[in-house]
């Protein structure tokens, strides 16, 4: 679905100051998969999901969507941010529904997926009211519901539920993956949580600091569907501390070179 050959990323500040934000980034992605991507601050995560979806052109190398070079935005992809970004002056359908006429599409063909998506998410019932009388977890929903309308093939996520509570973001992260079971989608997904990245995962890509490189690629050999409470089991354990190890280990300039 997705595939990264080398991608490197260089930008200028509005200062003139050059930024390298990713370097020499490999990576494939499967179809139907879903892919975590967690790493420190400024490691190039969220620049590396607006690479992938022509939001910006890489510097170096090649980025391809189902075998298409990625030249610019795409329509077969839905773009979740850490924020839900509702037009506080429409209600939750047509928020829902203003993807469809930003993509010219006939709205009148989308409306009763809407109403579907709107119930698949616990969101029955609340289409005529408006995001000030949502809760944070709520609004969030209909950002999902909105980035699912189009049915993409294709879900990138920047840390869409970082501005959360700790138990709604629990809560939305099961939700998502009851959505992602039911749906199959391939979903790229940015976190800082390393309990989230696993708790998602088919796969958790692990990003060294700045500029940000893949230290690891690492399977997630746990059984679903899954719940929070695999957080205690012996292996998902092991996958924090692999992961916390990659992250926050001391390397050299040599020792980076040779990652991946």
């Amino acid at each position: 679905m997705i595939r990264l050959e080398k991608v490197d990323k260089t930008y200028r500040t509005r200062r003139g100051d050059l930024v390298h934000a990713v370097a020499d980034i490999t990576l494939d992605v499967r179809e139907n998969e879903f892919v975590t991507l967690v790493g420190p601050s400024g490691c190039g995560k969220s620049t590396l999901l607006k690479l992938v979806a022509g939001l910006v052109p890489a510097s170096q190398g090649t980025i391809r969507v189902r075998d298409e070079v990625v030249r610019g935005p795409f329509p077969d992809v839905g773009f979740l941010f850490q924020h839900p970004v509702l037009l506080p002056w429409r209600t939750v359908f047509d928020n829902v529904m203003f993807s469809i006429e930003m993509l010219g599409l006939e709205s009148r063909s989308y409306r009763a997926r809407a109403r579907e998506l709107l119930s698949l998410t616990g969101l029955a019932g609340f289409d005529t009211k408006y995001p000030r009388e949502l809760s944070g977890g709520m609004q969030q929903r209909v950002a999902i519901c909105r980035a699912l309308i189009h049915d993409p093939g294709l879900l990138l996520m920047d840390e869409p539920f970082g501005a959360l509570d700790a138990m709604t973001r629990e809560e939305m992260s099961l939700e998502l993956l009851r959505i992602w079971e039911d749906r199959r989608k391939t979903i790229f997904f940015v976190t800082h949580s390393i309990p989230e990245a696993i708790l998602l995962a088919d796969r958790v890509v692990v990003m060294t600091p700045r500029p940000g490189r893949i230290a690891r690629v690492l399977e997630i050999d746990l059984p679903r569907p899954r719940s929070v409470e695999l957080e205690f089991d012996e292996r998902f354990k092991a996958y924090s501390h692999a992961i916390r190890s990659d992250i926050f280990a001391p390397r050299t300039d040599r020792e980076y070179a040779t990652l991946a």
